[in-house]
């Protein structure tokens, strides 16, 4: 099965999705939480000692636990400066456990079996509401020996699992119990999609419950039957299945060519031609050996030569197809992925391609 026949398998009818999954209650958010720390327990695979921000920090601890001790008495790479952050949910109680993450921010070459010391973190508001301590999981390796190395994934990024205890909560702006109405806030704004949600609401709950009051908000009264029982409505809401309209859109990815075509691309009547000019250019090194009994010296030499190859290219016809038997033809040709993005921008600039192209 080759790539293209697997865009083909993307391909399916729209269904239903819940308002939860494409939005969320203005006011309930999450709140971005970080700190900087020191990782411990490395294999001499920590920072380097020309960046002594990690032996600083590390001497700094020991001062603080009662041990007196000055940067030239410290030689170590098991130890890294690293930068922690983690996402505390609205409404996380005050004893509750969240995942961090964990960046070096020197030269260290790998955090792998690090331990994370106790480190505050803070809010923007430079408040502490969490601190975080723990063993690492590192999804990658850096190995060096006898000039040798091997490298895997990014593993100066590691993970605390459930690392922090959350130390103070966060204040909510909204008073569940005085509420008597609240927005509901799309994550990718569209008028149809908002009004949909707004007649799913209203065929739920009944009566003129929400309104599309814009192509990101749908505004909601809570009906007097849930005043003081906001979780209760906020459940009902969230559980509201409706159909999400997505506009038509292809994303392009040159550097890895990879291409993402949306279910509502279309395609107007268009001829194709597929075919490639191959151009390769060697380099030939050769010996030149000189003739017997004479004063001549061997001597390499190099020589470059050029090969040149143009595929056939076959004219396609395609009239009134949809985005599946555009793919199915272009399999058909043997287009290749880079081929593909090459072919996509023809037709789009020929006016025969129906959507946004998005190049990252």
């Amino acid at each position: 099965m080759t790539w293209l026949t697997l865009l083909i398998l993307s391909f399916s009818p729209a269904h239903a999705v819940r308002a939860k999954d494409v939005g969320a209650f203005h006011g309930v958010r999450d709140n971005q939480l970080t700190g900087a720390g020191l990782v411990v327990g490395l294999r001499r695979s920590g920072d380097s000692p020309r960046n002594d921000a990690a032996i600083r920090s590390l001497a700094n601890r020991l001062q603080g636990l009662g041990a007196s001790l000055r940067l030239d008495e410290i030689s170590s790479r098991n130890v890294a400066m690293v930068m922690v952050s983690a996402t505390l949910p609205q409404d996380t109680r005050e004893g509750s456990r969240i995942d961090v993450t964990v960046a070096s921010t020197g030269d260290a070459m790998s955090l792998e079996g690090g331990i994370l010391l106790a480190t505050p973190l803070v809010g923007y508001d430079g408040e502490v509401y969490a601190v975080a301590e723990g063993a690492m999981v590192v999804g990658g390796y850096d190995l060096v020996a006898a000039g040798n190395s091997a490298r895997k994934n990014t593993p100066t990024v590691g993970r605390v699992t459930s690392g922090a205890i959350v130390e103070r909560e966060v204040a909510t702006a909204l008073d569940y119990g005085a509420l008597q109405s609240i927005d509901f806030v799309l994550d990718e704004p569209d008028f149809t999609t908002a009004v949909r949600l707004a007649d799913a609401v209203n065929t739920n709950l009944g009566g003129a419950v929400a309104v599309a009051s814009s192509a990101s908000t749908v505004s909601m009264n809570i009906p007097k039957s849930l005043h003081g029982r906001f979780p209760v409505f906020a459940a009902a809401v969230e559980e509201v299945q409706l159909q999400v309209d997505t506009p038509a859109r292809v994303v392009i990815n040159e550097r890895t060519g990879t291409v993402v075509i949306g279910a509502d691309v279309s395609i107007s009547a268009v001829a194709i031609a597929h075919g490639g000019l191959t151009i390769e250019v060697r380099r030939v090194v050769g010996v030149s050996q000189p003739a017997p009994l004479t004063l001549g010296n061997t001597v390499a030499y190099s020589n470059t030569v050029v090969y040149a190859n143009e595929e056939e290219g076959d004219l396609v016809l395609l009239e009134g197809v949809n985005i599946g038997e555009l793919v199915s033809a272009l399999n058909a040709m043997g287009v290749k992925p880079r081929d593909l993005i090459i072919i996509l921008q023809a037709i789009r600039s020929a006016g025969a391609l129906h959507a946004e192209i998005v190049t990252q």
